[in-house]
This record gives C-alpha cells, structure tokens and sequence, in this order.
C-alpha cells in the first residue's frame, strides 16, 4: 500500500458556523494537488518495479462520486503511467476494493491511494496479514528522513511490561533497512521473521500467547543466518 499521507482530506482545511445550534454546518475539504499526488503515484510505480512480481499497480479512489478531486488523480495516474510501459496500470473503486481484499487479496500487488482511504485499508489489510500487531509502515520522504513504525503506531500503556508482540516493530526495521539500500540484511530479517511464524512455537499473536516480548525477539534473532 502507497498512501499519500500529506494531503487529502486530512489536510485540516474547513470549519464549523452555528455550532450547537439546529443550524449548524460543518464543512471538510479535501485538498489534492497536483505535485503531492504525481509524488506519490510515481513513488508506487517506481516500487512496483522493484518487486517483480505481478508488476501491476492499482489505483483506489472513488472517481465515479469524488469527480473533482480523483479526476485529479487518475489524469496524473494515466500520465506517469505511460512512463513504465512494463507495468500493468489498474483502477479499482474503495468501496469493490474492501470486498476484494477480503475475497481475494492475492489479486494485488501494489496499491497506490489517497490519504484517507488509505488510512482505512491499510489496517484492513494489516488484519488479512494477521492482525496490526504484524503490519509495519513507513513515512517516506523521498527526499530526506523517513521513519518507520508498526502501523498501529505504539502502546504507551504497555510500557515496560514486556507482553507485546514486537514483530510488527521488526518489520519495520526491515522496511527500513530496504529503504536504505541494505538489501542484503533486510532480506535476512525478513527471513527469519517468516522462520519463527513458520516455526509453531507463536500459538497466538497477542499477548495469550505465553511469550514476552524479549522471547519472541530473541527468536526472530535466532533465525538470523
């Protein structure tokens, strides 16, 4: 999933008139430019390349409601699009998305979306992986610093009590060697991730499972090979 995280209708623009009042409005708009969105598309065309798999790219959006702003994105999609000739350029509505997603996720390869729908089906997708305890994620700045977290961001409350799953926080420690160029060691960390899911010894990813956290790091750590 590449989710535009700079714009859209998280972008804070809009106001309420007449608050608490019969009458009141509430206005939320939806900001798309055409820099930020090309950013972000071009991003995911240049990522899809990398994985030489399906090499198909979809964009999500909902163009047949929103006309104005995903117009936006499907002219700047078509457009760059015509710059990776090898990669298949697919469109694909939110809403079908979700059903497809739980129906038959194997159908995609590389998602490229909006800020807010985005939000809602990169946690739909961490859960088709096996929960947000797993799904990592990045802030990718192209351009300078990135940072990498587990998509659920973190867990102030467990602070210190060694019972969460860290693997999502290993996951993105690989994203984040991959992003560095690292290639090698991000390979190694994501192979023995898949050793110890692979391995029986994690019944359960929540905190029923039995292990502490330094436990099922110290077994990621031993499938490092």
């Amino acid at each position: 999933m590449v989710r535009e995280n700079t714009e859209g209708m998280y972008a804070g623009l809009g106001g309420n008139f007449k608050v608490g009042t019969p009458d009141e409005v509430a206005i939320q708009e939806m900001v798309c430019t055409r820099k930020g969105v090309e950013r972000c598309i071009r991003y995911a065309f240049e990522l899809t390349k990398t994985r030489n798999k399906n090499n198909t790219l979809h964009l999500v959006d909902k163009a047949n409601v929103l006309v104005h702003a995903f117009g936006l994105w499907r002219r700047a999609f078509a457009e760059v699009a015509k710059e990776y000739s090898n990669i298949s350029a697919e469109y694909a509505f939110v809403d079908a998305t979700c059903m497809w997603m739980v129906k038959n996720p194997e159908w995609f390869d590389v998602i490229v979306v909006e800020n807010m729908f985005g939000d809602i089906i990169t946690d739909l997708g961490a859960m088709i992986q096996g929960g947000m305890g797993v799904a990592a994620s990045g802030n990718i700045n192209p351009e300078g610093v990135s940072m990498f977290e587990p998509i659920h961001g973190s867990a102030p409350k467990y602070t210190g009590m060694n019972i969460i799953n860290p693997l999502a926080a290993i996951c993105a420690t690989q994203m984040m060697l991959d992003h560095l160029g690292e290639k090698t060691a991000a390979a190694l960390v994501e192979k023995a991730i898949a050793g110890a899911l692979g391995s029986g010894k994690m019944k359960d990813l929540s905190p029923r499972s039995g292990l502490k956290t330094d436990e099922i790091g110290d077994m990621v750590a031993g499938f490092i090979n």
